[in-house]
């Protein structure tokens, strides 16, 4: 057995894969998901399991990508009702990979259709290894309840349950892989560790301590403010979210035809520069967000998700970058950015006569 975990900034995720000799398992994969073909490819093994803890509601997965490019196989809770082909799982059942055994457990209070997957390496012995808890308990944290508010106390009380009556159950050795490390806004207060153990959680972990009252009061107030992309994610990715292959691709555009789309109403241009390259100059009208802080978390929250977007970015590793972290929190309409972007106005750059001219010409047609 093998496991190895990939974390990605901003929306600070866990995803895992989870190898035996020939084959593997994906456990929560990103929605951009030519990194675990890579890394199957470099371990050696196929990927023939995608398994989904639950229906994450602050990103796009990758389970529809990864399925169609490798043939695998996705488990999903049947009590998300999932509308894509999968195979359903609920309390009891068990997941075969090779020497191992993944066993379910339904955990809800995160969200509803909530479930765990606890892993027995039988070559070793018939113990709990480990358990994959998604969103439902976290290093020094548990997952927050109110993302759905209408039954956000009902939640909590299901949340300290699958807590208490399930993973606190299992031995203090068996290893914990959450889905989310510190900067996520899954839960609270997680710490920047990102693996634990559930005896070291039973001990340490504050939410853990607190009696049932004074747990769902705790985790029904006072929560910070979910972005707006936390309602509308979950439902994409129970759906199945669109193949990436079938999204609009990154076009790029010289200054007059940047213009000429940019006038079309259902169009917005969205420039992703620092700060102060955007006091400096910008299109009017422009949207800003700099791609350099919590790019995913703000486009999400502030973002229209009905209309095309144009980017101007610093370079063209900019604009890629942006359109794969706009993608992983649903935002699927990016289709151009203005080629060669855009300089800070002081000091002027003459030596860069591409970009001077294309600017140039791009204030002129644009103030005419």
């Amino acid at each position: 057995m093998l496991l190895k975990h990939y974390f990605i900034s901003k929306i600070a995720h866990s995803s895992y894969i989870l190898a035996g000799k020939d084959t593997c398992a994906v456990i929560d994969p990103r929605r951009d998901v030519d990194f675990y073909i890579e890394e199957a490819r470099a371990l050696g093994v196929t990927i023939t399991h995608i398994l989904e803890t639950h229906l994450h509601a602050d990103f796009i997965s990758g389970h529809m990508d990864l399925a169609k490019r490798t043939g695998a196989k996705i488990y999903a809770p049947k009590s998300g009702k999932c509308t894509f082909d999968h195979v359903a799982v609920s309390e009891g059942d068990k997941i075969t990979l090779e020497d191992m055994e993944l066993q379910v457990l339904e955990t809800p209070g995160h969200t509803p259709e909530h479930v765990s997957y606890v892993v027995v390496d039988k070559s070793r012995g018939e113990g709990p290894l480990g358990v994959f808890v998604g969103d439902t308990l976290f290093v020094g944290d548990v997952g927050r309840p109110d993302l759905f508010p209408d039954i956000a106390e009902e939640l909590a009380v299901k949340l300290y349950h699958s807590l208490h009556e399930k993973l606190l159950k299992l031995p203090d050795y068996c290893e914990v892989y959450p889905a989310h490390g510190a900067g996520s806004l899954c839960g609270r207060a997680m710490g920047a560790k990102w693996r634990s153990t559930i005896g070291y959680e039973r001990k340490y972990n504050s939410a853990l301590q607190l009696n049932k009252d004074d747990f769902i009061k705790s985790l029904t107030s006072n929560m910070p403010p979910a972005p707006d992309h936390f309602s509308i994610c979950s439902d994409i990715n129970r759906k199945g979210p669109a193949l990436t292959q079938d999204l609009p691709s990154l076009e790029e555009l010289d200054a007059t035809a940047f213009l000429e789309k940019s006038k079309d109403p259902d169009v917005i241009i969205l420039d992703t520069r620092s700060y102060d390259a955007f006091g400096s100059q910008h299109v009017p009208g422009a949207w800003h967000i700099d791609f350099g802080g919590n790019f995913p978390t703000f486009a999400g929250w502030v973002l229209p998700k009905d209309k095309d977007i144009l980017l101007v970015s610093s370079d063209f590793h900019e604009a890629n970058q942006t359109n794969t972290w706009a993608r992983r929190v649903g935002i699927d309409r990016i289709v151009g950015y203005l080629d060669g972007g855009m300089f800070i106005l002081y000091p002027i750059n003459w030596t860069d006569k591409k970009r001077g001219c294309m600017f140039a010409i791009f204030l002129l047609n644009w103030y005419r």
